[in-house]
């Protein structure tokens, strides 16, 4: 049986074949902490749309994996994606609002210039880090950009977000949790100066999404600890799911070269390619409800207060939803995939993570229509975060 938190050798490079037994073989499958991976895309589907009989709020879940009174704790039971109403309606009615059409609009020429800047930094090299030099880079100017953090003041921002993201893992060693936490109380002082400095002077609230948060009329507004821990996971959400996009993105097209070549024929099916790269390899693999009362699944008893890992990556390749799902088809319509999860908890900021992956795999495939893979390639060696630590490459 599978257990997610000793999966299979081989697992963190090629997850598929696993999931392709989850689905056909054990679609409820149980853990042995009582909680169940749940792998086909109808049942992710229901389980997303039905808030009353699976809810997101995870306190019971993370209390004894961090502690009640750990900064991972507050965090994590403070964010957008792991709370119900009516914290997380008036949580992400403020970030939709903040996150608004002309907000938006105005990152698209600087994040034109900065792929650019970046393309050129990389032109006459013989071999590049595509996540170093290029897919890591973007979300954290992009998003730093959005909340208009000084740009001299951005460089812990990775690293924090790996930390604090990374203890969301099935399994952790105390190591990465007293990382994650540090990283919890490192990232809330600095955000305190800069909260501190923009209430001081506050920019433009149509475009600065921090002013926006801060303005926030106080009846529907965010307290100071939601307004420290959604920022956070603006910029950790924002920077993480996004860098694995991108670098998947670039390394799937080496692996299916008739998708490479209708890219470079039709540049213009990169909108429909950016949502296919996010169903093939999807950036989050993993998603969390709890239950409110039994139910049965699949002839399966699944008890009240259960815990479902809601597997993404299954899900987004389950041959019931898609046809021929493990190619990539940059044309696929329509491709109703689960990357940004679905219902009231759809990602926030699906709009701007698109427009990202258009911009940066777009501009990146029309500089260098010839790069390849070289050896050294490492995944990121996560279940729930699926991307690149490094992707060596040669440009010509």
């Amino acid at each position: 049986m599978f257990d997610l938190t000793n999966p299979p050798e081989g697992f963190h490079e090629n997850p598929y074949p696993t999931y392709q037994w989850l689905r056909e073989q054990a679609p409820v499958c149980p853990q042995a902490d009582g909680s169940f991976v749940i792998s086909r895309y109808d049942d992710l589907d229901r389980i997303y749309r039905d808030t009353k009989l699976f809810i997101s709020d995870k306190k019971k879940v993370f209390a004894p994996k961090f502690g009640v009174d750990s900064p991972l704790f507050e965090h994590h039971t403070t964010s957008l994606v792991f709370n119900d109403p009516p914290l997380h309606t008036r949580v992400r009615k403020v970030m939709v609002g903040a996150m608004n059409p002309r907000a938006l609009a105005q990152l698209e020429p600087g994040l034109e210039t900065l792929v650019s800047g970046l393309l050129d930094e990389m032109e006459g090299k013989i071999s590049v880090e595509l996540i170093e030099d290029f897919a890591g880079a973007i979300p954290i100017e992009v998003i730093g950009n959005l909340l208009n953090i000084p740009r001299d003041q951005r460089g812990p921002l990775r690293n924090w977000s790996l930390a604090i993201l990374g203890a969301l893992e099935p399994k952790l060693s105390q190591e990465q949790l007293d990382w994650g936490n540090r990283s919890v109380e490192e990232f809330v002082d600095f955000l305190r100066v800069i909260v501190a400095e923009r209430r001081s002077h506050p920019g433009d609230p149509e475009t600065d999404v921090l002013t926006r948060l801060i303005q926030t009329d106080k009846g529907g507004g965010l307290s100071e600890v939601e307004l420290y821990q959604n920022c956070i996971f603006i910029l950790n959400a924002g920077h993480e799911t996004t860098t694995n996009l991108i670098g998947n993105a670039l390394a799937l097209l080496t692996e299916h070269p008739d998708a490479r070549r209708a890219l470079l024929d039709n540049p213009s099916l990169i909108t429909t390619a950016v949502d296919e790269f996010l169903r093939m390899e999807s950036p989050n693999q993993l998603g969390n409800r709890l239950t409110t009362q039994d139910l049965t699944l699949h002839e399966t008893v699944i008890p009240k207060g259960s815990d479902l890992h809601l597997s993404i990556g299954a899900a987004n390749r389950d041959p019931a939803k898609f046809d021929d799902p493990d190619r990539l088809i940059v044309e696929r319509k329509p491709n109703k995939h689960l990357a940004f999860a679905g219902g009231p908890h759809t990602c926030v900021g699906l709009t701007l993570a698109r427009m990202e992956g258009r911009i940066a795999i777009g501009r990146f495939l029309e500089r260098f229509p010839s790069y390849q893979l070289t050896s050294g390639a490492k995944r990121g060696g996560r279940i729930r975060f699926r991307g690149y630590a490094r992707l060596p490459a040669q440009l010509n």
